[in-house]
């Protein structure tokens, strides 16, 4: 064990988390998302929900600072429908995180999907949420 590393992260997403390199993505996927056939990588976070995930990887995991897409959801099909309220979770914490606000980018279904395809790799969640998967590109850490 370590210290101040959160519990719910595996030792399976702390390696990825520590593998994954400037510009290389990871998405946190609800539990409605097709992982298995939308991952080079799938890890397995059964049982937690994206928020309770995205705040223990968001003390770990800068964003890029050099994209305006770094933090993506998959919009919502139909486009009278209000924005889901997870949305605003997830900017709270990444907010909190970076320090600024941080805009989420929508894109449609299959471009989602398609980005999933090539991230670095998914976690499946068992988030019930709808509209709750959530792409990060990864960033640097600064020079102290």
């Amino acid at each position: 064990m370590l210290k101040g590393i959160p519990s719910l992260l595996s030792p399976d997403l702390m390696h990825a988390l520590l593998s994954m390199g400037h510009g290389d993505e990871i998405v946190l996927a609800d539990g409605n998302f097709p992982g298995p056939s939308h991952a080079r990588r799938l890890i397995r976070a059964d049982g937690l929900g994206v928020c309770v995930l995205l705040e223990a990887i968001a003390r770990f995991f800068p964003l890029d600072a050099f994209v305006e897409d770094h933090a993506v959801v998959m919009a919502v099909v139909d486009p009278q429908a209000p924005e889901p309220p997870i949305w605003e979770e997830f900017r709270q914490i990444l907010a909190q995180s970076e320090g600024k606000a941080v805009t989420l980018t929508a894109t449609a279904r299959q471009a989602f999907y398609e980005r999933a395809r090539r991230a670095y790799c998914v976690v499946a969640t068992s988030e019930r949420a709808l509209y709750a998967n959530l792409l990060l590109k990864k960033g640097v850490v600064p020079e102290a």
